[in-house]
Protein backbone atom coordinates (compact mmCIF):
# COMPACT_ATOMS: atom_id res chain seq x y z
CA UNK A 1 0.00 0.00 0.00
CA UNK A 2 0.97 3.52 -0.71
CA UNK A 3 0.67 6.38 1.81
CA UNK A 4 0.48 10.09 0.65
CA UNK A 5 0.64 12.94 3.80
CA UNK A 6 0.56 16.07 3.01
CA UNK A 7 1.49 18.09 5.95
CA UNK A 8 4.36 15.89 8.15
CA UNK A 9 3.95 18.06 11.57
CA UNK A 10 3.27 15.74 14.94
CA UNK A 11 0.22 14.03 13.43
CA UNK A 12 1.00 13.81 9.64
CA UNK A 13 4.28 12.21 10.81
CA UNK A 14 2.85 10.24 13.62
CA UNK A 15 0.29 8.85 10.89
CA UNK A 16 3.67 8.57 8.47
CA UNK A 17 5.71 6.22 11.57
CA UNK A 18 2.06 3.92 12.31
CA UNK A 19 1.48 3.53 8.38
CA UNK A 20 4.99 2.08 8.09
CA UNK A 21 5.56 0.00 10.89
CA UNK A 22 2.37 -1.25 11.08
CA UNK A 23 0.50 -1.27 7.98
CA UNK A 24 3.56 -1.99 6.18
CA UNK A 25 2.61 1.05 3.87
CA UNK A 26 5.07 3.35 1.48
CA UNK A 27 5.12 6.60 2.36
CA UNK A 28 5.65 9.85 0.46
CA UNK A 29 5.55 12.93 2.03
CA UNK A 30 4.94 16.73 1.39
CA UNK A 31 5.36 19.79 3.37
CA UNK A 32 5.24 23.40 2.16
CA UNK A 33 8.16 23.59 4.61
CA UNK A 34 11.41 22.15 2.62
CA UNK A 35 13.28 21.70 6.21
CA UNK A 36 10.53 19.72 7.46
CA UNK A 37 10.86 17.56 4.68
CA UNK A 38 14.54 16.71 4.88
CA UNK A 39 13.79 16.22 8.70
CA UNK A 40 11.17 13.99 8.55
CA UNK A 41 12.63 11.95 5.47
CA UNK A 42 15.49 12.16 8.31
CA UNK A 43 13.88 10.88 10.83
CA UNK A 44 12.27 7.74 9.48
CA UNK A 45 8.93 9.38 9.42
CA UNK A 46 8.59 9.09 5.76
CA UNK A 47 10.32 6.81 2.85
CA UNK A 48 10.63 9.71 0.38
CA UNK A 49 9.72 13.12 0.03
CA UNK A 50 7.92 15.73 -2.87
CA UNK A 51 8.62 18.86 -3.84
CA UNK A 52 4.84 19.73 -4.39
CA UNK A 53 1.53 17.78 -3.82
CA UNK A 54 0.58 16.47 -7.24
CA UNK A 55 4.37 14.00 -6.77
CA UNK A 56 3.10 12.98 -3.03
CA UNK A 57 -0.50 11.60 -3.97
CA UNK A 58 0.69 10.11 -7.71
CA UNK A 59 -0.38 6.70 -7.20
CA UNK A 60 -1.36 6.85 -3.33
CA UNK A 61 -3.78 4.07 -1.86
CA UNK A 62 -4.66 6.58 0.75
CA UNK A 63 -4.06 10.26 0.61
CA UNK A 64 -4.02 12.27 4.04
CA UNK A 65 -4.40 15.75 3.81
CA UNK A 66 -2.76 17.37 7.14
CA UNK A 67 -2.56 21.10 6.77
CA UNK A 68 -3.77 23.44 9.06
CA UNK A 69 -7.82 23.88 9.55
CA UNK A 70 -7.09 27.41 7.83
CA UNK A 71 -5.88 25.89 5.03
CA UNK A 72 -7.34 22.31 4.55
CA UNK A 73 -10.68 23.33 1.69
CA UNK A 74 -7.73 24.33 -0.71
CA UNK A 75 -4.95 21.92 0.16
CA UNK A 76 -7.71 18.87 -0.28
CA UNK A 77 -9.24 20.50 -3.45
CA UNK A 78 -5.72 20.20 -4.78
CA UNK A 79 -4.89 16.56 -3.48
CA UNK A 80 -8.50 15.18 -5.06
CA UNK A 81 -7.63 17.10 -8.53
CA UNK A 82 -4.32 15.25 -8.55
CA UNK A 83 -5.04 11.69 -6.80
CA UNK A 84 -5.67 8.50 -8.62
CA UNK A 85 -9.38 7.86 -9.42
CA UNK A 86 -9.58 4.96 -6.63
CA UNK A 87 -7.73 6.74 -3.86
CA UNK A 88 -9.19 7.48 -0.92
CA UNK A 89 -8.55 11.29 0.75
CA UNK A 90 -8.94 12.05 3.77
CA UNK A 91 -8.28 14.72 6.47
CA UNK A 92 -7.18 15.12 10.09
CA UNK A 93 -9.04 18.78 10.66
CA UNK A 94 -10.62 19.37 14.19
CA UNK A 95 -13.68 21.05 12.04
CA UNK A 96 -15.34 19.20 9.30
CA UNK A 97 -18.20 21.34 7.90
CA UNK A 98 -16.57 23.28 5.75
CA UNK A 99 -13.85 20.33 4.18
CA UNK A 100 -17.40 18.18 4.18
CA UNK A 101 -18.84 20.63 1.70
CA UNK A 102 -15.41 20.48 -0.34
CA UNK A 103 -15.90 17.03 -0.80
CA UNK A 104 -19.59 16.26 -0.92
CA UNK A 105 -19.21 15.75 -4.87
CA UNK A 106 -16.81 13.17 -4.99
CA UNK A 107 -16.86 9.56 -3.66
CA UNK A 108 -13.40 9.53 -2.88
CA UNK A 109 -13.44 11.74 -0.19
CA UNK A 110 -14.04 10.88 3.92
CA UNK A 111 -13.03 13.79 6.20
CA UNK A 112 -11.36 12.69 9.48
CA UNK A 113 -10.51 13.50 12.90
CA UNK A 114 -8.56 11.14 14.95
CA UNK A 115 -8.72 12.36 18.64
CA UNK A 116 -4.88 12.60 19.54
CA UNK A 117 -2.39 15.28 19.98
CA UNK A 118 0.39 15.77 22.62
CA UNK A 119 1.41 18.99 24.36
CA UNK A 120 4.20 19.08 21.95
CA UNK A 121 4.54 19.68 18.41
CA UNK A 122 6.92 19.14 14.99
CA UNK A 123 7.73 15.82 13.00
CA UNK A 124 10.33 15.41 16.06
CA UNK A 125 7.81 14.71 18.31
CA UNK A 126 5.59 12.02 15.76
CA UNK A 127 5.06 8.38 17.49
CA UNK A 128 3.53 5.73 15.66
CA UNK A 129 1.43 4.70 19.15
CA UNK A 130 -0.04 7.99 19.17
CA UNK A 131 -3.53 6.86 17.63
CA UNK A 132 -3.67 3.98 20.37
CA UNK A 133 -6.74 3.44 21.93
CA UNK A 134 -7.89 7.02 20.54
CA UNK A 135 -11.46 7.69 18.42
CA UNK A 136 -10.98 8.24 15.00
CA UNK A 137 -14.24 10.53 13.82
CA UNK A 138 -14.80 9.72 10.04
CA UNK A 139 -17.80 11.83 8.18
CA UNK A 140 -18.51 9.96 5.04
CA UNK A 141 -21.06 11.63 2.82
CA UNK A 142 -24.31 10.27 2.48
CA UNK A 143 -25.43 9.34 -1.05
CA UNK A 144 -21.80 9.89 -2.68
CA UNK A 145 -18.77 7.81 -0.70
CA UNK A 146 -17.92 4.84 -1.87
CA UNK A 147 -18.02 1.86 0.21
CA UNK A 148 -14.75 0.57 -0.91
CA UNK A 149 -12.96 3.13 -0.16
CA UNK A 150 -14.66 3.39 3.29
CA UNK A 151 -13.55 0.07 4.13
CA UNK A 152 -9.93 0.69 3.06
CA UNK A 153 -9.90 3.73 5.04
CA UNK A 154 -11.18 2.38 8.29
CA UNK A 155 -9.06 -0.96 7.96
CA UNK A 156 -5.94 1.30 7.96
CA UNK A 157 -6.94 2.83 10.69
CA UNK A 158 -7.79 -0.05 13.10
CA UNK A 159 -4.12 -1.04 11.87
CA UNK A 160 -2.61 2.21 13.69
CA UNK A 161 -4.69 1.18 16.92
CA UNK A 162 -7.08 4.01 16.26
CA UNK A 163 -11.09 2.76 16.91
CA UNK A 164 -12.84 4.93 13.79
CA UNK A 165 -16.38 6.05 14.77
CA UNK A 166 -18.93 7.42 12.29
CA UNK A 167 -20.46 10.96 12.55
CA UNK A 168 -21.47 13.53 10.73
CA UNK A 169 -20.30 16.67 9.81
CA UNK A 170 -22.52 18.99 11.74
CA UNK A 171 -22.51 16.71 14.61
CA UNK A 172 -19.38 16.46 15.32
CA UNK A 173 -18.67 20.62 14.81
CA UNK A 174 -21.39 20.87 17.39
CA UNK A 175 -19.88 18.41 19.61
CA UNK A 176 -16.48 19.50 18.94
CA UNK A 177 -17.85 23.07 19.78
CA UNK A 178 -18.93 21.37 23.26
CA UNK A 179 -16.55 19.34 24.30
CA UNK A 180 -13.18 21.12 22.99
CA UNK A 181 -13.69 24.55 21.49
CA UNK A 182 -15.51 25.88 24.00
CA UNK A 183 -13.32 25.19 26.77
CA UNK A 184 -10.82 26.69 25.39
CA UNK A 185 -12.53 29.96 25.08
CA UNK A 186 -13.38 29.29 28.54
CA UNK A 187 -9.62 28.73 29.23
CA UNK A 188 -8.68 32.35 28.19
CA UNK A 189 -11.70 33.51 29.94
CA UNK A 190 -11.09 32.38 33.38
CA UNK A 191 -7.72 33.39 33.20
CA UNK A 192 -8.29 36.80 32.18
CA UNK A 193 -10.75 37.51 34.89
CA UNK A 194 -8.22 36.20 37.27
CA UNK A 195 -5.97 39.15 35.66
CA UNK A 196 -8.28 41.41 36.18
CA UNK A 197 -8.87 40.99 39.42
CA UNK A 198 -5.59 41.00 40.56
CA UNK A 199 -4.86 44.25 38.52
CA UNK A 200 -7.95 45.64 40.54
CA UNK A 201 -10.12 46.10 37.78
CA UNK A 202 -13.07 44.69 39.96
CA UNK A 203 -12.23 46.83 42.76
CA UNK A 204 -10.01 44.19 44.26
CA UNK A 205 -6.78 45.95 44.43
CA UNK A 206 -4.48 47.02 47.62
CA UNK A 207 -2.40 49.72 45.60
CA UNK A 208 0.21 48.08 45.39
CA UNK A 209 2.29 48.29 41.94
CA UNK A 210 1.19 46.45 38.64
CA UNK A 211 3.83 43.63 38.94
CA UNK A 212 2.82 42.73 42.04
CA UNK A 213 -0.55 42.88 41.34
CA UNK A 214 0.17 40.56 38.41
CA UNK A 215 1.32 37.75 40.48
CA UNK A 216 -0.75 34.99 41.13
CA UNK A 217 -0.93 33.68 44.67
CA UNK A 218 -0.84 30.43 45.62
CA UNK A 219 -3.91 28.53 44.60
CA UNK A 220 -5.43 24.94 44.43
CA UNK A 221 -5.01 22.65 41.30
CA UNK A 222 -8.83 23.98 39.78
CA UNK A 223 -7.82 26.94 38.65
CA UNK A 224 -4.51 25.42 37.12
CA UNK A 225 -6.35 22.63 35.87
CA UNK A 226 -9.19 24.83 34.03
CA UNK A 227 -6.86 26.86 32.36
CA UNK A 228 -4.29 24.37 31.33
CA UNK A 229 -5.14 24.98 27.72
CA UNK A 230 -5.27 28.55 28.19
CA UNK A 231 -3.58 30.58 25.54
CA UNK A 232 -3.08 27.56 23.36
CA UNK A 233 -1.01 27.60 20.33
CA UNK A 234 -2.49 31.45 18.47
CA UNK A 235 -2.04 29.79 14.49
CA UNK A 236 -3.60 27.19 15.21
CA UNK A 237 -6.67 28.39 17.25
CA UNK A 238 -7.44 31.24 15.66
CA UNK A 239 -8.45 28.93 12.32
CA UNK A 240 -10.65 26.93 14.70
CA UNK A 241 -12.27 29.58 16.55
CA UNK A 242 -13.13 30.85 13.15
CA UNK A 243 -13.98 27.86 10.70
CA UNK A 244 -16.06 26.67 13.68
CA UNK A 245 -17.73 30.11 14.62
CA UNK A 246 -21.50 28.97 14.12
CA UNK A 247 -21.33 25.90 16.55
CA UNK A 248 -18.94 28.37 19.25
CA UNK A 249 -21.36 30.79 18.93
CA UNK A 250 -23.95 28.90 19.71
CA UNK A 251 -22.51 27.06 22.66
CA UNK A 252 -21.27 30.40 23.93
CA UNK A 253 -25.08 31.64 23.70
CA UNK A 254 -25.93 28.45 25.77
CA UNK A 255 -23.32 28.60 28.50
CA UNK A 256 -24.21 32.52 29.32
CA UNK A 257 -27.85 31.36 29.50
CA UNK A 258 -27.05 28.96 32.05
CA UNK A 259 -24.49 31.53 33.58
CA UNK A 260 -27.36 34.01 33.99
CA UNK A 261 -29.34 31.30 35.74
CA UNK A 262 -26.94 30.05 37.84
CA UNK A 263 -26.22 34.28 38.89
CA UNK A 264 -29.77 34.35 39.43
CA UNK A 265 -29.86 31.56 41.86
CA UNK A 266 -27.22 33.20 43.80
CA UNK A 267 -28.83 36.09 43.75
CA UNK A 268 -32.31 34.96 45.41
CA UNK A 269 -29.52 33.14 47.91
CA UNK A 270 -31.32 30.43 46.90
CA UNK A 271 -29.44 26.87 48.49
CA UNK A 272 -31.95 24.48 46.93
CA UNK A 273 -31.61 25.41 43.13
CA UNK A 274 -27.73 25.75 43.79
CA UNK A 275 -27.48 22.57 45.12
CA UNK A 276 -29.55 20.75 42.84
CA UNK A 277 -27.40 22.04 40.19
CA UNK A 278 -24.05 21.38 41.51
CA UNK A 279 -25.42 17.63 41.87
CA UNK A 280 -27.14 17.96 38.29
CA UNK A 281 -23.44 18.47 37.01
CA UNK A 282 -22.05 15.79 38.98
CA UNK A 283 -24.23 13.02 37.13
CA UNK A 284 -24.40 14.91 33.79
CA UNK A 285 -20.18 14.22 34.16
CA UNK A 286 -20.80 11.07 35.00
CA UNK A 287 -22.86 10.22 32.28
CA UNK A 288 -20.99 11.96 29.84
CA UNK A 289 -17.57 10.32 30.49
CA UNK A 290 -19.55 6.82 30.77
CA UNK A 291 -20.67 7.08 27.27
CA UNK A 292 -18.16 6.71 24.91
CA UNK A 293 -18.67 5.52 21.96
CA UNK A 294 -16.16 2.54 21.74
CA UNK A 295 -17.03 -0.70 23.02
CA UNK A 296 -14.80 -3.59 24.13
CA UNK A 297 -14.24 -2.54 27.40
CA UNK A 298 -14.20 -5.06 29.93
CA UNK A 299 -13.77 -7.79 27.78
CA UNK A 300 -17.01 -8.29 26.24
CA UNK A 301 -16.87 -10.41 23.06
CA UNK A 302 -16.60 -9.23 19.44
CA UNK A 303 -19.82 -10.45 17.55
CA UNK A 304 -20.16 -10.55 13.71
CA UNK A 305 -22.54 -9.04 11.65
CA UNK A 306 -23.64 -10.01 7.99
CA UNK A 307 -25.85 -7.51 5.65
CA UNK A 308 -26.76 -7.91 2.56
CA UNK A 309 -26.46 -3.86 0.89
CA UNK A 310 -27.32 -2.39 -3.08
CA UNK A 311 -24.46 -1.27 -4.88
CA UNK A 312 -25.02 2.45 -4.89
CA UNK A 313 -22.32 5.09 -3.56
CA UNK A 314 -23.30 6.42 0.00
CA UNK A 315 -24.73 2.98 1.39
CA UNK A 316 -22.02 1.71 3.73
CA UNK A 317 -21.88 5.38 4.75
CA UNK A 318 -25.40 5.38 5.68
CA UNK A 319 -25.12 2.27 7.55
CA UNK A 320 -21.81 3.24 9.20
CA UNK A 321 -24.00 7.34 10.01
CA UNK A 322 -26.52 5.36 11.37
CA UNK A 323 -24.57 2.93 13.70
CA UNK A 324 -22.01 5.74 14.80
CA UNK A 325 -25.23 8.47 16.07
CA UNK A 326 -26.26 5.33 18.37
CA UNK A 327 -23.22 4.93 20.08
CA UNK A 328 -22.19 1.49 17.54
CA UNK A 329 -18.72 1.57 16.82
CA UNK A 330 -17.43 -0.66 14.57
CA UNK A 331 -14.38 -2.61 15.23
CA UNK A 332 -13.56 -4.22 11.61
CA UNK A 333 -15.47 -4.48 7.98
CA UNK A 334 -14.95 -6.47 5.04
CA UNK A 335 -17.21 -6.10 1.98
CA UNK A 336 -18.17 -9.01 -0.64
CA UNK A 337 -19.25 -7.70 -4.00
CA UNK A 338 -21.86 -10.32 -5.45
CA UNK A 339 -20.80 -11.61 -9.02
CA UNK A 340 -22.54 -9.08 -11.36
CA UNK A 341 -21.63 -6.53 -8.82
CA UNK A 342 -24.59 -5.27 -8.12
CA UNK A 343 -24.70 -5.79 -4.26
CA UNK A 344 -23.01 -7.73 -1.71
CA UNK A 345 -22.55 -8.46 1.49
CA UNK A 346 -20.93 -6.58 4.15
CA UNK A 347 -19.56 -8.23 7.22
CA UNK A 348 -19.39 -5.99 10.79
CA UNK A 349 -17.69 -6.31 13.95
CA UNK A 350 -18.96 -4.74 17.22
CA UNK A 351 -18.19 -5.39 20.58
CA UNK A 352 -21.19 -7.02 22.97
CA UNK A 353 -24.02 -8.27 23.32
CA UNK A 354 -25.95 -5.17 23.35
CA UNK A 355 -24.20 -3.14 20.27
CA UNK A 356 -24.45 -6.23 18.51
CA UNK A 357 -28.55 -6.10 19.18
CA UNK A 358 -28.92 -2.84 18.87
CA UNK A 359 -26.63 -2.76 15.34
CA UNK A 360 -29.28 -5.60 13.83
CA UNK A 361 -32.30 -3.29 14.74
CA UNK A 362 -30.65 -0.31 13.17
CA UNK A 363 -29.56 -2.04 10.22
CA UNK A 364 -32.54 -4.26 9.50
CA UNK A 365 -34.68 -0.42 10.16
CA UNK A 366 -32.70 0.79 7.13
CA UNK A 367 -34.54 -2.05 5.27
CA UNK A 368 -31.23 -3.67 5.01
CA UNK A 369 -31.40 -7.79 5.46
CA UNK A 370 -29.09 -8.44 8.56
CA UNK A 371 -28.39 -11.97 10.17
CA UNK A 372 -25.76 -12.74 12.91
CA UNK A 373 -23.05 -14.77 11.42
Amino acid sequence: MRIAVLGVGLIGGSIGLAARERAGAQVCGYDPDERVRARALELGVIDEQAAEIAGAVSGADVVFVAAPVGVLPDAIRTALAAADHEAVVTDVGSTKRAVAEVGAADERFIGGHPLAGAETAGVEHARADLFDGATWYLTPARGSTAGVLYERLHRLLTSFGAQPAAIDADTHDRLMASVSHLPHVLANLLVAQAASVLEGDDDAGDGDDGEDRRRLPAVGPSFRDATRVAGANTAIWTDIYLSNRDALIAGIDGLTQRLGEVRAALGRGDARAVSEWNERARADREALLGAGLVGGAGGDAVLELRASVPNRPGVIAELALALGQAGVNILDMALSPSEDNRQGVIALWVSGEQHATRAQELIAGLGFPVARA
